[in-house]
């Protein structure tokens, strides 16, 4: 096969071949496989079971995740097309977004970290006890403010502060 056919072959050019790329890409999902094992532990359980009951735990699971992944894909569908109009807004995209998963992360390794801490060494003060006994659901529900307020905050800035007019004279002068 020569490049351009080997292209071909890695793009999507129809609409009928997104479901069959998003089925591939979302059997690779841990949580997904986590969800199959689960149906083919409940059918060995129940034993009586038919098939198509214990397929119902991975179908609803399938339609929670199309549920909230369709609003989730439009939304960054909105703001990757806001971002890349402009080389200015691109930067501040990245950077909202860069430091934004940085936080996260740090946020979710350190309670994690504090937790086998505690575990491990025995510690018995208030505050790491606190940190290891926090539930990661309500840690989840934290994380989807924070991202809520960030983006309140930056669309605010971004608007108030004028940062794409500013940049945009100062990238024309320079240029």
């Amino acid at each position: 096969m020569t490049q351009r056919q080997d292209l071909h072959v890695l793009a999507v050019v129809a609409h009928r071949q997104q479901a069959q790329h998003g089925f591939l890409f979302g059997i690779g999902f841990d949580t997904t496989t986590e969800v199959l094992l689960l149906a083919l532990a409940g059918n060995g359980a129940a034993a009586g079971l038919p098939w198509y009951a214990v397929l119902c735990l991975p179908l609803l699971f399938a339609a929670g995740m199309s549920l909230f992944d369709t609003p989730d894909g439009t939304f960054m569908n909105f703001a990757y097309q806001w971002a890349f109009s402009n080389p200015v807004r691109k930067v501040f995209y990245n950077l909202t977004i860069t430091g934004l998963s940085i936080a996260v992360a740090f946020f979710v390794g350190t309670i994690e970290l504090v937790g086998v801490l505690h575990d491990k060494l025995g510690l018995s003060d208030d505050v790491t006890g606190w940190i290891a006994g926090l539930n990661l659901d309500n840690v989840g529900y934290v994380i989807v403010g924070l991202f809520v307020v960030v983006w309140a905050v930056a669309i605010a800035y971004w608007r108030l502060a004028k940062v794409e007019e500013r940049w945009s004279t100062r990238t024309a002068d320079t240029g």
